[in-house]
């Protein structure tokens, strides 16, 4: 499996969102491994991840995935960040494997009882067909890339760069779609109960998230009482691409107060 394993300090393992592409995350992988060891790739299914797939298995190869990076880069136990649909992928293997996750990162993330809603149900239709509207209708997410950058102008630029990016590891309709129909077998709540490690929950404004609505991800606050929750301010749901170093504020002492305290336990032990 294709792996990027980047900076050093505490293991941060983060995993991608629906698109599937570790690149579309770069900017914020270059701000967390100035303080942390980063270890990410593209979903399991993705031809430029080379990892192995069963589709049979479904949703469970990403989160077996994270098991995979973690043994083939010698990291026994880590932080687990994931973001938006990557944090349900975090989240099953944070219940599954407790001793292996050090904390848990939920970034803007789909909740376990999350189903998708009519604008994409509508693209659910025919991903191929209505991926040019689907690209289209992403203008919507200007409005966040301007209050990031405090302007017109420099939003514009932002944007632009932003889109190259995305141009450049184009993201697959199909995949994209085949991921939101794996989640319609799944019942997760109960599983997800048993996540006891520290949790950090991370999300832009309210009126900015124009993909999951902050309320939704916060049902997660709800799922696990112990669980913080953290804004990065001027952001919607591209906070860690539109803000990486306002994210890596967050992120990295969350990391770090974590690794203290384990490393603390075991002296004392």
């Amino acid at each position: 499996m294709n792996i990027i394993d980047v900076g050093s300090g505490p293991p941060l393992v983060l995993v991608p969102g629906i698109q599937g592409r570790w690149e579309w995350m770069k900017p914020a992988v270059d701000a967390l491994a100035q303080q942390c060891r980063v270890i990410t790739f593209s979903l399991a299914d993705e031809k430029s991840s080379a990892g192995s797939f069963d589709p049979a298995r479904g949703f469970d190869n990403y989160v077996e995935q994270i098991r995979e990076a973690m043994e083939q880069s010698g990291v026994s136990r880590a932080s687990i960040c994931g973001v938006s649909y990557g944090s349900l992928i975090a989240a099953t293997f944070a219940a599954r494997y407790p001793e292996r996750t050090a904390s848990l990162i939920v970034v803007s993330g789909v909740p376990p009882s999350w189903k998708p809603d009519r604008r994409i149900r509508f693209y659910l239709r025919a991903p191929m067909l209505l991926s040019p509207l689907f690209c289209i209708a992403s203008v919507r997410l200007y409005g966040e890339i301007a209050a990031a950058n405090f302007g017109v102008l420099r939003g514009i630029g932002a944007a632009v760069r932003n889109g190259v990016n995305v141009a450049s590891h184009m993201f697959s309709p199909m995949k994209m779609a085949g991921r939101v129909r794996m989640l319609d077998s799944l019942n997760l709540e109960g599983e997800l109960r048993s996540v006891h490690t520290p949790v950090l929950v991370i999300t832009g404004d309210p009126h900015l998230d124009r993909v999951v609505p902050v309320h939704v991800t916060h049902e997660y606050l709800q799922l696990w009482p112990h669980a913080r929750a953290a804004t990065l301010p001027c952001t919607g749901h591209l906070g860690l691409i539109t803000r990486p170093g306002g994210f890596a504020q967050l992120v990295v002492p969350f990391v770090n107060e974590v690794s203290s305290t384990v490393t603390s336990r075991r002296r004392i032990g």
